[in-house]
């Protein structure tokens, strides 16, 4: 008999640390533990969650979820490791042959993914009318040229999210002729904007093996701890999907790190509506929270130096860490961006080191006692020169993050929030949370599960109702798909807005709907 969640063990991997926590059905905090990330995340991971486990005695038997928010996917793009070899296949000949695919990527990284690039007649009007016919031959003839080489295909065709049907066909040949090479259809990644469409499909292609690698990691993490519990992955915006569902998507994984803190943050200090300040080992994040959720972008959104257009926070970060580098040069003081990450407890002088970083100042400077610190820090002239460089940096950026005019509370989180100052222009007043250390991995731990479309839809004014009711049953769908409780999944936001300029009337509808955990 399915039972409703118990303990739910949210675990967070940052450059930096690895944090854990465990929390009660009612959302309280039963155990917290942060251990260095190390070169192989595996190993970090298994150790946070056996330093979780042992503090406080948290009984294994009633953990039935573990929820993970990753660096990984991130990592995998800036470093390009790990990454699949796509077959690019375009839909949308003669109209969209001017800028072939993958136009404006890096060259390295385009190298790195591209197993073949090719654009086939098809595509649909807005009005769903067939652009042109699909090129099935075409598509044979460039999927049997990738043959052996390709590892995954990314599919795009013009205008998918009015009708899919020519993405879809496509499919069915990759299948018959490549036989269960993973394929990312465009549909179900992006929204309106063909190329930033496609690019985010590629993405999702290439970061495939990242995925189910990530996947083992904490299922064989789970299992060597005896919890048998049901996994999921945090997303870009603040909520989960389920294990299987972030191996088919794990492009939406790739901003979850600082979404959970954002959520962590406004969960531990109850302040829906405020900046968020999230301070790692090498990047300060800066954000805006909504309702309790990061607000997302906009704007198509830059990943690895490729143009986007899915679900993002609407994030700025600055290259400042607590194992930001400092180093005295001509013109004065330079912080980062080169950070020590990981090695911050074995390289700064608080620890025994030989390096000078802001953690380093913020000891010397008393701004943090840092519990375990191996010797006093001797106060550097450049110490005060570079907490002063922080202050300017984070000043500027939450101004620039502010939604609303006048004074907003500021939420400082991360383990090295400490160089969060007392007091700055533009906020009412600084919020430093208890458990503020392991806002991120709390953030995973209460998040909800959620669903989206974002969609045209072409409609008399007789069929509106019926198309928001289409829109809202597909968003709904997804989000149960993606393991929140079918009982209590429900529509939780609606966008309306008509599209300009054409013939019949039509309208761009995006929904969200959430729901709770469901039971195991």
């Amino acid at each position: 008999m399915p039972t409703q969640p118990d303990l739910r063990l949210g675990v967070d991997v940052g450059g930096t640390n690895t944090d854990a926590v465990v929390l009660d059905r009612e959302n309280r905090l039963l155990a917290k533990a942060k251990v260095p990330t190390t070169g192989e995340v595996a190993d970090g991971v298994r150790e946070a969650i056996a330093a979780v486990l042992a503090d406080g005695g948290v009984p294994v038997a009633r953990v039935t979820h573990a929820m993970l928010g990753s660096t990984h996917a991130a990592n995998a793009l800036a470093e390009r490791r790990g990454l699949r070899r796509v077959a690019v296949l375009r839909i949308g000949a003669p109209a969209t042959t001017s800028i072939p695919p993958l136009a404006g990527w890096p060259a390295d990284l385009r190298a790195v993914v591209s197993a073949g690039e090719a654009i086939v007649a098809g595509g649909v009007e807005l009005d769903g009318r067939e652009l042109a016919r699909f090129d099935a031959e075409a598509t044979r003839r460039f999927l049997q040229s990738v043959a052996g080489s390709a590892e995954a295909v990314a599919i795009t065709s013009v205008f998918a999210d009015i009708s899919p049907r020519h993405e879809r066909a496509a499919a069915t040949l990759v299948a018959e002729l490549l036989g269960d090479v993973p394929v990312t259809l465009s549909h179900e990644i992006g929204s309106l904007g063909l190329i930033e469409r496609e690019n985010a499909t590629v993405l999702n292609a290439a970061l495939g093996g990242v995925a189910a690698g990530v996947g083992e990691t904490l299922a064989q993490a789970l299992h060597a701890h005896g919890l048998e519990a049901s996994a999921f992955f945090a997303q870009n915006d603040g909520t989960l999907m389920a294990l299987d569902y972030a191996r088919r998507f794990p492009v939406l994984t790739i901003g979850s790190g600082t979404a959970n803190s954002m959520r962590g943050a406004a969960y531990l200090s109850d302040a829906q509506d405020s900046v968020v300040v999230d301070v790692g080992g090498t990047t300060a994040d800066v954000g805006s929270l909504s309702g309790g959720f990061p607000r997302e972008s906009s704007w198509p959104v830059s990943i690895a130096g490729v143009r986007t257009n899915f679900r993002m926070p609407d994030l700025l970060s600055l290259p400042l860490g607590g194992g930001s580098v400092i180093r005295r040069q001509a013109g004065g003081v330079e912080v980062g961006p080169q950070s020590v990450g990981y090695r911050l407890a074995h390289e700064a002088l608080a620890f025994g080191g030989a390096t000078a970083t802001l953690t380093d100042a913020a000891v010397a400077l008393r701004r943090t006692t840092l519990d375990g610190a191996a010797r006093p820090v001797r106060q550097r002239p450049a110490f005060g020169e570079a907490l002063a460089h922080v202050e300017r940096a984070l000043s500027e950026t939450v101004d620039r993050v502010k939604v609303a005019r006048g004074d907003v509370p500021l939420i400082a989180a991360g383990g090295a929030s400490f160089l969060v100052p007392d007091a700055l222009p533009g906020v009412s007043e600084v919020i430093r949370p208890p458990h503020h250390e392991v806002a991120n991995a709390i953030g995973a731990a209460i998040a909800p599960v959620a669903g989206y479309v974002d969609r045209i839809f072409r409609f008399g004014s007789a069929e509106r109702a019926r198309s928001l009711e289409e829109a809202a049953e597909i968003a709904r769908e997804r989000a149960i798909r993606a393991g929140a409780d079918p009982a209590r999944t429900e529509v939780v936001d609606v966008e309306q807005t008509p599209v300009a300029y054409v013939s019949e009337p039509a309208v761009r509808i995006r929904v969200k709907a959430s729901g709770p955990l469901g039971a195991v």
